[in-house]
């Protein structure tokens, strides 16, 4: 997990002044790494009945795919509006200044199913809350939220707590 630390850099100022960036492409420039992170993830939820990860765009995606393909489940994508070919649900929620909205096929998951949601970091949960909404919006169950990286001072996991259980590899 250090090693892991050691290869997430700091971005200070991006994407606007005050803000740390937390730039997770150099651990994915690690194949060892990169390879680690994900047998973390599988190894914790290979016994516990997972039948479906759904990844956050875009940076979930990267850890998302290869650990539905390690696990031997599905992989259902969650994005902006207008990148989804099919019919979707939709859900809007509140960002810091204005609001979002995100998309998943009504087919992607199935009321049998239990989810993962996946992305790489934790910041104040509102994406992951929201992405949770869809899945509901499904019926499915969600089993647990995984992030490669954690902000625990954004107070995130509490929000999400109230959802489903929080992982994360990595907290600052």
């Amino acid at each position: 997990m250090e090693n892991w630390k050691r290869l997430i850099r700091d971005v200070p100022d991006f994407p606007k002044p005050g803000i740390l960036f937390r730039d997770i492409t150099p651990l994915l420039g690690d194949p060892k790494a990169l390879g680690e992170v994900v047998d973390a993830l599988a190894t914790r939820y290979k016994a516990r009945g997972i039948t479906r990860i759904v990844a956050i765009e875009s940076r979930g995606f990267i850890f998302g795919a290869p650990l539905a393909l390690r696990m031997g489940v599905g992989f259902s994508p969650v994005r902006k509006p207008g990148k989804l070919p099919a019919k979707t649900v939709n859900v809007t929620y509140d960002l810091e200044y204005g609001t979002g909205t995100l998309q998943m096929h009504e087919d992607a998951v199935a009321k049998s199913d239990r989810v993962l949601i996946i992305d790489d970091l934790l910041a104040t949960g509102g994406t992951a809350e929201a992405a949770a909404r869809l899945v509901n919006t499904c019926g499915a169950s969600i089993a647990e939220f995984a992030f490669v990286i954690e902000l625990d001072f954004l107070k995130g996991r509490g929000r999400l707590e109230k959802v489903a259980p929080v992982h994360s590899l990595v907290v600052y």
